[in-house]
């Protein structure tokens, strides 16, 4: 390797691309492209960085396993940076075991770190967490300790452990600092602000108030009846039961609790579960039916009593809350998703959201056409995006397991 490649690649380690294609920029061997490609993409061009990373694998071939790893490996980057998630993981797993087997333990390091990334990105938190596991943070540089630590502290706010999820940023930081990369230590200060935004909204006896992260971890290990609205699930300290497959159910319940301890009447129910204006003897027939269904969910956290007027509540815990997003309204979801800032396909968001491909983009369209989304490109190339919603939750409205207690 000559001086201007080793030039090149220490300036693109430091952060520094514009140094780096000062070295490199005229040249058009394996290299300078694999090298160039790095740099378009740490200055945002990802179009140009993915075809010259292309063409820079296609350059070293089967002969260079291991340059044409690296080249594959930073191309994953680039689709994972770009929410392009229908990148082929094969590739990547191919050549993180290339790089494993022929001793860059570094690079082989880093291509894990983007798988669990992506497995993060779509709610596959077990999975993420096994493949952290064997990844042994000790021999790692400090930019790939920062990103590392910033994959266990998402997994961790995902399953609302924010003791330990506060503990693996501070480490990112730390790592972060010690690179000298402003724009990683710009992410970690950017993850952190999750733990000063509201989460959610507790409503509880007719009153509401914003509830912070840690708040909301408390609160579901506290043994009150939380009725959650942001996963569509009722539970206590010890059992969950999921709603999410049963809206009408969950719109009963959710009714009846933040009634609690009063009762709710039947026409109320009837308008909030069935959307009736004008009740008949089927609509109270169906009613009937609901609440009896509804009992059966319940039987091991609560019962719902009849009253002169409709029915109430009457938990096996103290207390009852619903804990709902701070901003209701149609679409949450995919907002949750594109308040990061970052540009999506719908074909990426589907996957990530585990829903089809048409009903994302009719939720796209009727966004943009409230002026809440926008989009750039045409056909396969179109990419959604919006500036992040102030205090609009994306954790608890995020896919992935439900928090254990």
């Amino acid at each position: 390797m000559d001086s201007l490649i080793t030039a090149a690649a220490r300036a693109l380690a430091a952060g520094d691309p514009l140094y780096a294609l000062k070295h490199v920029a005229l040249r058009d061997d394996a290299p300078a492209l694999a090298l160039r490609g790095i740099a378009m993409a740490q200055l945002g061009e990802l179009d140009r960085a993915k075809m010259l990373l292309k063409n820079a694998a296609r350059a070293f071939g089967s002969r260079e396993a291991v340059a044409r790893a690296r080249c594959i490996v930073a191309e994953a980057e680039i689709a994972l940076v770009s929410r392009d998630l229908t990148w082929p993981t094969r590739a990547l797993d191919a050549a993180r075991v290339t790089l494993e087997t022929h001793g860059d333990s570094l690079n082989a390091a880093h291509a894990r770190n983007l798988e669990v990334r992506r497995l993060l990105l779509i709610g596959r938190l077990d999975e993420a967490e096994r493949m952290l596991a064997g990844l042994d943070p000790a021999p790692l540089p400090p930019a790939s300790r920062a990103a590392r630590a910033l994959a266990v502290a998402g997994i961790a706010i995902r399953r609302l452990r924010t003791r330990a999820a506060r503990a693996a940023l501070a480490e990112a930081g730390q790592a972060a600092i010690e690179a000298k990369i402003p724009a990683l230590i710009a992410e970690v200060e950017s993850a952190s602000l999750v733990f000063s935004a509201p989460a959610a909204r507790l409503v509880a006896r007719g009153d509401e108030r914003p509830l912070l992260l840690d708040e909301v971890e408390a609160l579901l290990a506290s043994g009150t009846l939380v009725v959650d609205a942001c996963r569509n699930v009722v539970r206590d300290e010890k059992t969950i039961v999921p709603l999410a497959t049963r809206p009408v159910l969950f719109a009963l319940l959710r009714a009846l609790a933040e009634a609690w301890p009063a009762d709710v009447s039947r026409s109320t129910l009837l308008a909030r579960a069935f959307r009736a204006r004008h009740a008949d003897e089927s609509h109270r027939a169906r009613l009937r039916v609901e609440i009896g269904r509804l009992r059966a969910e319940l039987r091991t956290l609560a019962d719902v009593k009849a009253t002169k007027r409709g029915f109430a509540l009457v938990p096996r815990a103290l207390e009852v809350v619903v804990l709902a997003p701070p901003v209701e309204e149609q679409h949450a979801s995919v907002l949750a998703f594109l308040a990061d800032g970052e540009s999506w396909s719908s074909s990426a968001l589907a996957i990530a959201l585990c829903l089809s491909p048409r009903t994302v983009q009719r939720a796209l369209e009727q966004l943009a056409a409230a002026g809440k989304v926008q989009s750039y490109g045409r056909g396969r190339a179109r990419r959604w995006m919006t500036p992040p919603v102030p205090d609009f939750p994306t954790t608890l409205l995020l896919p992935g397991p439900l928090p254990s207690s």
